[in-house]
């Protein structure tokens, strides 16, 4: 049944945080209530699948070249091929609508070791209305087929929501009940989620499911919930660094969850709580260029209300036994080593003082472990310093190595992909970590107290 522009527009709401019963879910409960494959067993042969996929990969010359969220779809689309299902994979790859998916079309076809069809142009922008042309290949395909759509972001309609307040919603809601009824009409009823990464409003995400007859969580995406993510809610030791200030929400709410007892901190989050530290100590902690007002539209930018944030923070966690490592010592950008910041100066890595510290404190750490009942998880995410500069990688490239000193201790060590992947790979081995994620900013909404949006659309898709 079609769903109406007052169903969209409660649907929304619920979307955007606005319906208690489920802004007050927890992640166990999402991830509870979002049916599995399992739950599609009895879909019959020929039956279209829209499956939301992993799609924003950039596929070298073979199999196993940037390909990794492509693998990752291979057990659900398989899942799909043996019972017969035409599978209708859609996504994005990067923000800009002129990118195409068609070489991550072939790399699909490369893994399942089938023909892949694309198809290029598949909405008319200006009635939102899928052509049917489109509707009629996919009732054409075979039993088993896969086709690839061109990426979603060509079109405005997918970003709709990126921005969208409550009051936003009565204008909006229309459009995507309009491209909700579309989907459901001529590509398909049935909508598995296997995007692990798809962390933000997209209408494909979270708009399509409201028009499903059924949906379900893809079996990678279960995976990772069920299990890695799952186990990192029991984080004792966080790693955090990285440049965006914002990142500092995100170690509040697992503080705040109550089971880490020790965090080490470098970049913008480390400076933030460096100075709120000095501050608290009747002291003083000049950031340099990063708490200037004329840099206020620069993503290294601190405002003051950050600072007051950490002290609230180290303030709460002191009381709790909580430990903040901070650096000592900071590489500038000529390439000095310094105790301080100062005026007119910015931090590019932490220096070798504070890599000793870290060492120092991480030993500690797996001492303090020694005899525990069950490993320890620790969980790492970001980097220390601008790495992909030699001039600023030597922060990183010390820590990495004390992933692996951990896991040779018997802990379960995450690492939350993103830059923090790209380190592993850069400067150790894969089997120096328990897990790597495909997806840090997933993985940092989940753990960090925010809802993941494809997370609530499959709750209430189920809940219809």
């Amino acid at each position: 049944m079609a769903i109406s522009t007052q169903q969209m527009s409660d649907w929304c709401m619920g979307l955007l945080g606005e319906k208690p019963e489920i802004s007050k879910l927890a992640l166990e409960d999402f991830i509870a209530a979002a049916p599995g494959m399992d739950s599609l067993a009895d879909v019959p042969s020929g039956t279209p699948v829209l499956v939301r996929g992993d799609v924003d990969a950039k596929p070298g010359e073979k199999i196993g070249d940037g390909d990794i969220r492509l693998r990752s779809m291979k057990e659900t689309l398989q899942f799909g091929c043996e019972r017969g299902w035409v599978q209708i994979i859609f996504g994005h790859i990067g923000r800009e609508p002129e990118k195409s998916l068609d070489k991550v079309a072939k790399r699909i076809g490369e893994i399942m070791d089938c023909e892949v069809d694309f198809i290029d142009d598949w909405l008319d922008p200006q009635t939102l209305t899928i052509a049917d042309d489109v509707a009629a290949r996919i009732k054409a395909a075979a039993p088993g087929a896969i086709i690839v759509l061109q990426n979603t972001r060509k079109y405005d309609i997918e970003r709709a929501l990126w921005k969208a307040k409550p009051d936003d919603v009565a204008g909006l809601a229309e459009s995507l009940a309009k491209i909700a009824n579309e989907f459901a009409e001529k590509v398909a009823k049935v909508y598995v989620s296997e995007a692990f990464s798809a962390g933000n409003l997209d209408t494909s995400t979270c708009v399509i499911p409201a028009a499903m007859d059924r949906v379900a969580l893809g079996s990678y995406v279960a995976d990772q919930y069920h299990g890695p993510l799952k186990d990192c809610l029991k984080t004792q030791m966080v790693i955090f660094s990285g440049l965006k200030i914002d990142k500092l929400d995100n170690l509040e709410a697992m503080i705040g969850r109550g089971s880490i007892k020790r965090v080490l901190a470098a970049g913008s989050v480390a400076m933030a709580l460096k100075k709120a530290e000095a501050e608290l100590a009747g002291d003083t902690f000049d950031l340099g260029m990063s708490e200037d007002p004329a840099n206020k539209a620069e993503p290294y930018y601190i405002p003051p209300e950050r600072i007051e944030q950490a002290k609230k923070m180290l303030n709460e966690s002191g009381e709790k036994g909580i430990e903040f490592v901070m650096p000592i010592d900071f590489v500038l950008a000529d390439g000095s080593i310094s105790d301080i910041v100062g005026p007119g100066n910015q931090q590019f890595d932490v220096g070798p003082k504070s890599s000793e510290l870290y060492a120092q404190k991480v030993g500690e750490f797996i001492d303090a472990q020694s005899g525990a009942s069950e490993p320890a998880v620790v969980f790492h995410n970001g980097v220390f310093g601008m790495f992909e500069d030699s001039r600023f990688e030597q922060g990183t490239k010390n820590f990495v190595p004390q992933l692996k000193r951990m896991t040779d201790a018997g802990m379960k060590v995450y690492v939350g992909g993103g830059e923090g992947g790209k380190s592993l790979d850069r400067y150790g081995q894969p089997d120096w970590i328990t897990f790597c994620f495909t997806a840090g900013g997933t993985v940092l909404k989940a753990l960090g107290g925010k809802q993941v949006p494809y997370l609530v659309a499959l709750t209430m898709a189920a809940k219809k």
